[in-house]
């Protein structure tokens, strides 16, 4: 069965930016870590570019129903890719004088990123929690970032573990609508509960432990 990767080829960009900065990050000499950052901005620039080329005004659905692509995943795409690359080159001055101006944060910036892309383009609550993990992973890493300093990794740890919380509140509820409506897949739990087709109090505990998940 032949898979469609078009649909998604704003994301392998973002990830293929991230893998060249990470392998061309271990041949940068400290004074020259500029490179690493207009990698990381211009991998920015190819796929706010191909996200404005290729702009969907209809949903299109990919990789077996996981991933739905339509105008406002578009917009919310190239305005992620945007607000990320403003980020980048407001922050460059405060990373400069911490010390933090380097590809590795570059690279867990976009791998943020792209846990991003991921949960806008969701169309299974499995998608969704894939692209929240992948995120929240690389947040925490982040807030670390700075390992001279006690406070950060105490911070990340914290965060780490409320997050850890979250993360089995989130699967469990998860695992309640799957068995309220026999799917994972948004747009066929939404048919299932408006059908009436739902276990109504497995679907009401489900989405208890998912809110309160969220909540978190």
């Amino acid at each position: 069965m032949n898979v469609s990767l078009f649909p998604v080829l704003p994301e392998i960009v973002v990830l293929t930016g991230a893998c060249v900065i990470l392998l061309a990050d271990l041949f940068i000499r400290d004074e020259r870590r500029y490179v690493s950052y207009w990698l990381a901005q211009f991998a920015l620039l190819i796929a706010a570019c191909v996200t404005f080329r290729n702009v969907n005004i209809d949903a299109t659905h990919a990789l077996h129903n996981l991933v739905v692509v339509d105008l406002v995943a578009d917009v919310l795409r190239f305005f992620s890719f945007v607000a990320v690359s403003l980020v980048l080159f407001y922050s460059r001055t405060y990373l400069t004088l911490r010390g933090l101006f380097r590809g590795e944060t570059f690279v867990l910036i976009l791998f943020a990123l792209l846990g991003m892309q991921v949960l806008i383009t969701a169309n299974s609550f499995l998608t969704l929690y894939l692209g929240l993990e992948l995120m929240s992973l690389s947040l925490y890493a982040l807030v670390a970032v700075q390992r001279d300093e006690k406070a950060p990794a105490e911070a990340a740890m914290k965060y780490f573990v409320l997050g850890a919380l979250a993360s089995g509140f989130l699967l469990y509820g998860m695992s309640m609508v799957y068995g309220a409506t026999g799917t994972l897949e948004i747009d066929k739990v939404t048919a299932a509960v408006l059908g009436g087709g739902a276990n109504r109090v497995l679907l009401i505990f489900g989405l208890v432990f998912m809110v309160s998940a969220i909540a978190f």
